[in-house]
């Protein structure tokens, strides 16, 4: 299935941090975050990407177009240092269409503008281009595919530290909770669609408002739970767990390194 990857956004809780980078653009180590998230998908043998571009896409544009395999692949060099064998090929099998969709364009619009490069597909993958997961995809699309529902996202905890409050009379606390000790599961952004869903969108929405009330209504979105990992990159300190998740050598979400993301 193709990937849509929304990466026009402009990140501004993360922009002070980035250098004026797209947020999609932020290193995990040597790498953006984008290139992880594609290296996800096409470790599913998804790998067909469609780019929703915007912010600074001169910058996600020259990231592919001057692509250094080197950087996360092993190489000899030999002849002097004159001739480079790459033991492995990266990308060279990623087919990415870079589709302008507007500076601030929201996602309902995003995915709009790429429609006419869906158009021969029954089904196809989005992905907010700002989270990673050890997700076991193929088990989320077979449980989308048996339900035949028009949309499916992932639902997990959230990644951020914060604590959930509940009151009672007269404002008094009854109790406090860290976040990831509730119940409460949110929206991370991983989405299987079929073609259908742009029925159900209209000029100007924002996908998970007016549209994805739409789908409610009519019993046609699947949320897909999710508890093991999953972690957003929306602020600075979230880059940084990740980059220190990355040189501990524990990087859950690099399922193409091993048998981390075992179908069950």
């Amino acid at each position: 299935m193709k990937v849509v990857l929304f990466c026009g956004g402009l990140g501004t809780r993360l922009r002070d941090s980035s250098g004026g980078l797209p947020k999609p653009m932020v290193n995990i180590g040597s790498r953006p975050i984008l290139w992880h998230i594609m290296k996800y998908y096409a470790h599913f043998g998804h790998k067909e990407f469609i780019l929703c571009l915007g912010y600074k896409a001169d910058a996600i544009k020259n990231f592919f177009l001057n692509y250094d395999q080197c950087l996360s692949s092993d190489f000899t060099l030999s002849n002097g240092d004159k001739r480079m064998h790459l033991k492995e090929s990266d990308i060279s099998d990623w087919s990415i269409t870079f589709a302008d969709t507007g500076l601030k364009s929201n996602i309902g619009q995003r995915l709009k503008a790429v429609e006419k490069y869906l158009v021969n597909e029954e089904m196809f993958l989005a992905n907010y281009a700002d989270g990673v997961t050890d997700l076991p995809l193929p088990t989320m699309i077979d449980s989308f595919t048996k339900s035949g529902k028009i949309g499916c996202f992932i639902c997990v905890k959230p990644s951020q530290s914060f604590h959930v409050v509940t009151l009672e009379n007269e404002d008094v606390v009854k109790n406090i909770q860290y976040v990831r000790d509730t119940d409460i599961i949110i929206n991370g952004g991983c989405y299987i669609f079929r073609k259908e869903i742009y029925r159900y969108i209209k000029d100007g929405e924002e996908l998970v408002v007016e549209p994805f009330q739409r789908l409610i209504r009519e019993n046609q979105l699947l949320g897909y739970r999710y508890d093991k990992f999953w972690h957003c990159m929306d602020t600075f300190k979230e880059q940084q767990e990740l980059n220190d998740m990355y040189e501990r050598g524990n990087a859950p979400w690099e399922v193409w390194k091993g048998d981390r993301c075992l179908i069950s």
